[in-house]
Formats: structure tokens, C-alpha cells, sequence
């Protein structure tokens, strides 16, 4: 979709980038010119990442052991990336913690962890980057979110609440930092099918069924459709762009799923009648 020189010349870092989404948005922006830098926990699986996207494209790939609940680690990591690849111009915000339980049920540890993770891990990395990025005068930053920042999720509150507040990030960031040359914005994946959904969410066919009943087009999304979504916002071409999220679910957030069963249905009666 896109020529391969794209980015290059281009730095990105990719918070929880050895594995799932985040490891394959990674591997586009490394296939469109940029050398990318990997951090997650994992650093035996960052390694591995990191090794495969350098085979498969050709461009540096590093991966960063980092906790990006903790500012100096996050310091540490850009320091690191710019040492060995160079000033770093792109960030996606796609480290992730989550669980499922009845909200009567959790704890401020528990609530934390996630809100550590996600919500404060996505500021840390977003300001850190964003002053190295606002001192060049160029930079583009993306932050993975989730559709139930705004309609809620039962059983899924301490991550509701920790994307709802990246996503307020990415407004304000959005704006105060437009007309200085970084843009800041975001992406919402919807269902996706990974690996590690499959296991976690839904294991069962019914469950997979049932979830699919509420996407227009019954189908699950796919790690590249969310690298597309990225590659976008971080192109310099889309340069008018700011504070925005970009859905990527097939239409399933905007509501009216329920009437588009039943009118299904009730097509299938009146071609019956006919």
C-alpha cells in the first residue's frame, strides 16, 4: 500500500513489541524503511523478535528489555535506542496488561498493576519520547487503545479505565503539541485474532461465535489490519492529523449491529413470502 522507503531514515520504538500486535506492527514499519527498537519484560522473547524482523526486512532491529511502569526504565530505553540506532522519531504505545473479574471483586494491587501498565507506561514512554521528539521539531506517536475506553466493559475495569485515560492523553497531547511538529494520536483495535486471544478470551467456539454475532462483518480483524492502521499515522504524509483515534473494528463500535441482524433476517422472510 505503501512504497518501502516510506520511513526511512526513520527510528521507532515499539513498547510490547515481542509479541502479538505490537510485534507486527514492528515488522510493517521495519518492511516500510524504518529501523525499530522492541521493548517489553521478556528479553528472551524481545531477542527472538527482534532477530526475525532484522532477517525478514533487512533493517536494524533492537530489542530493549524495559518496564515501562517505571520512568527511569523508560529514560533508559530511549537513551539505549538512540545510542545504538539512532534519534528516535516514531513511538507506538502498545504495551498491554488485562484480566477478566467481577469488579466487587478486585483491588487497588491489582487495579494498579494495570493502570501502572497501561495508563502510566503509555504517559511515561508518550512525555519521554515527546521531549526528545518536540527538541527535533519532528515525531509521531501512537497508542494502542480499546473501544470499551468509551462504552465500558463489564469485568474489564481496571483496563477500561487505563485506556480511557491514554485516550484523553492523546487528545491532549494531540493539540498541544500539533504546531510543534508532533503528532500524537491513536488506534482502536477491535477483535483480533491472535494467539494469545484465542487462548485467553475465547478459547471455546461458542464464545467466538457469540462475540462475532456483534461485527458487522462476522469476522475477526487481523494483527496487519492494525499495522495498516498505524503505518497511516505515523507516515509523514499524514501530517494534518492529530489528537485523533483511528477504529479499526469493522464498524462494530458505532452501534447498530442488533437492527442489522434483524434486518438480515428479515430479508431472508421476505424473499421467503415472495
Amino acid at each position: 500500500m505503501y512504497d518501502k522507503d516510506l520511513l526511512k531514515g526513520k527510528v521507532a520504538i515499539v513498547t510490547g513489541g515481542g509479541s502479538g500486535i505490537g510485534k507486527t506492527v514492528a515488522l510493517f514499519l521495519a518492511r516500510h524503511g524504518a529501523d525499530v527498537v522492541l521493548a517489553a519484560r521478556d528479553g528472551e522473547r524481545l531477542a527472538a523478535a527482534a532477530a526475525e524482523i532484522a532477517k525478514a526486512t533487512g533493517r536494524k532491529a533492537l530489542g530493549v528489555p524495559t518496564d515501562v511502569s517505571d520512568p527511569k526504565a523508560v529514560a533508559a530505553l530511549f537513551d539505549e535506542a538512540e545510542e545504538k540506532v539512532g534519534p528516535v522519531s516514531i513511538l507506538v504505545n502498545g504495551a498491554a496488561a488485562n484480566f477478566v473479574r467481577p469488579s466487587e471483586l478486585l483491588t487497588s494491587v491489582r487495579m494498579r498493576k494495570v493502570v501502572d501498565i497501561v495508563q502510566m507506561g503509555s504517559f511515561h514512554c508518550a512525555i519521554e519520547g515527546g521531549r526528545r521528539m518536540l527538541a527535533r521539531g519532528e515525531g509521531a506517536i501512537v497508542s494502542l487503545l480499546a473501544s470499551y475506553a468509551w462504552t465500558g466493559a463489564p469485568g474489564f475495569l481496571p483496563s477500561a479505565m487505563a485506556k480511557a485515560g491514554v485516550e484523553a492523553m492523546t487528545k491532549t497531547l494531540g493539540v498541544e503539541w500539533a504546531s510543534r511538529g508532533v503528532r500524537v494520536n491513536a488506534v482502536c483495535p477491535g477483535l483480533i485474532d491472535t494467539p494469545q486471544s484465542r487462548e485467553r478470551l475465547w478459547p471455546e467456539q461458542w464464545m467466538s461465535d457469540t462475540l462475532l454475532e456483534w461485527v458487522p462483518t462476522r469476522k475477526f480483524g487481523t494483527e496487519e489490519d492494525v499495522a495498516n492502521a498505524v503505518l497511516f499515522l505515523v507516515a509523514p504524509e499524514t501530517r494534518y492529523v492529530a489528537g485523533e483515534t483511528l477504529v479499526v473494528d469493522a464498524g462494530t463500535s458505532v452501534g447498530g449491529t442488533p437492527y442489522l441482524r434483524f434486518v438480515e433476517k428479515a430479508g431472508v422472510v421476505r424473499k421467503a413470502k415472495k
